[in-house]
């Protein structure tokens, strides 16, 4: 199956396989935005804007091969229950984001955490998979002064602890100090390219997305040299209706895939 998407004149084709929800959670005020704004765009905004819910899309062409990569920015202030479970169930990988200097906001990841593992375990009853889980518990903030430090990190580690799916970092969006890091190693978790991380592709606008025109039949087993990340101007969060149908479409598709190794371990 392949999903169809445009970007400016750039028609892309990804294999549904290779398309990911990364959902980034946590308190109001810790950072959430400014981590993803690193991510997209390399860049840190100094102003405030509280986030109701963005949605933003990445596609790559990493040796040829292309990728998609939707995230979902969510709100502290959790308006709709549902629509947070919801978002919780389509996700892939997790980011849960907290503030050195808050320890209301660390409070929260942990309660965010015990929810991600409960509402995901009732997906894994019906896949009947042990699914792995990754995740990484993000202390922000830590350009502070260590007199402004309330959390330590003995106490975040221990969030992580015995969960080789689950990782802690301390970064800074606002110094940009250890950001790519804490990417690498989530994707990384998730089995995902390495180049998905930010310092490990080519940024290009969507003017320039020649490097994702699909390639001539004759050149498809030929790998493409290098990786290319492009952030996708108009992508607009799906509906709640096709949220639904992924996660349905994601239980059929590993409950075959349960059957298939079945059959060829007999």
């Amino acid at each position: 199956m392949m999903k169809t998407l445009s970007s400016g004149n750039c028609t892309l084709s990804v294999p549904a396989k290779n398309s990911y929800r990364m959902v980034v959670l946590g308190a109001s005020r810790v950072g959430k935005s400014s981590i993803v704004s690193r991510f997209l765009n390399g860049r840190f905004e100094d102003q405030y804007t509280p986030t109701i819910e963005d949605f933003h899309r990445k596609v790559y062409n990493i040796h040829g091969d292309m990728y998609q990569l939707d995230i979902l920015d969510t709100s502290g202030n959790h308006p709709f229950p549902a629509m947070r479970r919801l978002s919780i169930l389509t996700g892939d990988v997790f980011i849960l984001v907290f503030s050195l200097d808050s320890r209301e906001s660390f409070d929260e990841v942990k309660r965010l955490q015990k929810q991600i593992l409960e509402v995901k375990s009732c997906l894994k009853n019906k896949t009947k998979e042990v699914a792995e889980l990754p995740m990484v518990i993000c202390g922000n903030k830590n350009d502070h002064s260590e007199l402004c430090r309330q959390v330590t990190a003995m106490e975040a580690e221990l969030l992580v602890s015995g969960d080789e799916n689950c990782a802690y970092f301390e970064v800074s969006a606002k110094k940009n100090t250890n950001v790519n890091e804490m990417f690498y190693v989530l994707f990384s978790m998730a089995k995902l390219p390495h180049e998905m991380s930010p310092a490990l592709h080519h940024k290009i606008s969507v003017q320039y997305g020649d490097a994702f025109h699909p390639r001539p039949f004759c050149m498809r087993r030929t790998k493409v040299a290098g990786a290319y990340g492009m952030v996708s101007p108009f992508a607009r969060r799906p509906s709640v209706n096709s949220d639904l149908k992924y996660i349905k479409a994601k239980v059929l598709r590993e409950g075959q895939a349960r059957e298939r190794d079945k059959c060829s371990i007999q």
